[in-house]
C-alpha cells in the first residue's frame, strides 16, 4: 500500500496546476489519469484554436508562447508536456481509478495498477469524456460521432452538424472548407451568444448565403443509414445524410462523484467556494468539474487558482 498526502485524479491543466502547488508545498502526492497527459486536449479537433491567448493558459509561471494570437491544440500539448518536465511532476497516465473508499480519516484508492492510501483527494476530471446524448433512434449508428478530429474523410459527403455552440460552429466551418455539404441543426433560434467573437461573422455569413444550410428551432427525431429526420416547429423534415456530428455537449461524471459521497444539487456538485472541499472532508473538487452542467462558465483560465486554494487548506488542516 502506497501512503501519500494527496492524490489528484485527472492530469489535465488544472490537475497539473494542483500538482505544482503540492510540489511547492513538499507534499507527498501523485497525479493519476486513465488517459494520457492532458487527455481532453489531446482529443480536441486537430486544428482547434483556443478561445484564450496563450498567456491565460499558463500554469506554474512557465511561459506559454504561441505563434499566433490564439494558442492551438498542438502548442498546448507541447506546453503542458514542458510544464510537467519543468516541475518533474509525479504523474501516472493510463491508470484507471477503480474504487475510492474512505476509512476513518484516510481514503483507500484502488486503480487498474496499484493500491494507495491518502488523507486528501482532488477530483479534477473535467467533463469531456461524458456525452450529452440525444437519446433518439439511430444515435448508435457508426456514422454518428460525438467527437470531431478532422474534416478530410467527409469531403463531398452530406454531413449534419447538431448544435449551435462553439464546437458545432467550428466543426461546421471546417467541414464546409474541406468540401462537405454541411447542414446545421440547432434547437434554438440562433447560434449561441458564447460563440467565439472572431468566428461569429464567418458562420453568420455562411448561413446567410446558404453555403452552410441551417434549421433553427429544430431537433433530431431519428437517424437512419441514409437519412436524418428532424422536427422544426412541429413539422417533420427528412434530409439525405451520410454522417452526423452531434456536438451536443458534455457533462461531469456525476455517477463517479455520487459513488464517493459527493452531493449533487441542481445538477452541480456541492463544495465550498473558499476551499473547494466537498461535503466529504478531505475530498476536493478542482477545475471545470465544479461547474456541473453549466460547462460554459468555467474554463482553464478561471480555475487555475483552485490548486492554490486547496493546498493552502490542506496545509492549514495539517498544522
Amino acid at each position: 500500500m502506497n501512503r501519500l498526502d494527496l492524490i489528484i485524479i485527472g492530469a489535465g491543466p488544472i490537475g497539473l496546476a494542483c500538482g505544482i502547488e503540492a510540489e511547492k508545498a513538499k507534499l507527498n502526492y501523485l497525479i493519476i489519469d486513465r488517459g494520457c497527459l492532458v487527455n481532453s486536449i489531446y482529443n480536441y479537433p486537430v486544428n482547434m484554436t483556443f478561445f484564450s491567448t496563450s498567456e491565460r493558459l499558463e500554469i506554474g509561471g512557465v511561459p506559454f508562447v504561441s505563434y499566433g494570437p490564439k494558442a492551438t491544440r498542438r502548442e498546448a500539448l507541447e506546453y503542458y508536456r514542458r510544464v510537467k518536465e519543468s516541475y518533474n511532476l509525479k504523474v501516472n497516465t493510463f491508470e484507471e481509478i477503480k474504487d475510492v473508499q474512505k476509512i476513518n480519516d484516510s481514503f483507500h484508492i484502488s486503480t487498474s495498477k496499484d493500491n494507495y492510501q491518502t488523507r486528501n483527494v482532488i477530483v479534477s476530471t473535467g467533463y469531456y469524456d461524458n456525452i450529452n446524448y440525444m437519446n433518439v433512434p439511430g444515435e448508435d449508428l457508426k456514422k454518428v460521432y460525438h467527437y470531431f478530429r478532422e474534416a478530410h474523410p467527409y469531403a463531398g459527403k452530406d454531413v449534419a452538424v447538431i448544435g449551435g455552440g462553439n464546437s458545432g460552429v467550428d466543426v461546421a466551418l471546417e467541414l464546409y472548407r474541406t468540401g462537405a455539404n454541411v447542414t446545421m441543426i440547432i434547437r434554438d433560434a440562433d447560434i449561441k451568444q458564447s460563440v467565439k467573437y472572431w468566428v461569429r461573422p464567418d458562420i453568420e455569413n455562411r448561413l446567410k448565403e446558404g453555403t452552410i444550410k441551417s434549421y433553427f428551432n429544430a431537433s433530431v427525431t431519428k437517424i437512419t443509414e441514409d437519412e436524418i429526420y428532424i422536427d422544426q416547429n412541429g413539422k417533420e423534415i427528412e434530409l439525405k445524410n451520410d454522417f452526423v456530428f452531434a456536438m451536443t455537449g458534455y457533462h461531469p461524471d456525476f455517477n463517479f462523484l455520487e459513488q464517493h459521497g459527493i452531493k449533487i444539487e441542481s445538477h452541480c456538485p456541492v463544495y465550498s467556494r473558499e476551499t473547494l472541499e466537498s461535503n466529504v472532508p478531505g475530498l476536493y473538487l478542482a477545475g471545470v468539474v465544479c461547474g456541473g452542467m453549466e460547462t460554459e462558465k468555467l474554463f482553464i483560465e478561471n480555475t487555475i487558482q483552485h490548486g492554490k486554494l486547496i493546498v493552502e487548506n490542506i496545509l492549514k488542516q495539517q498544522s
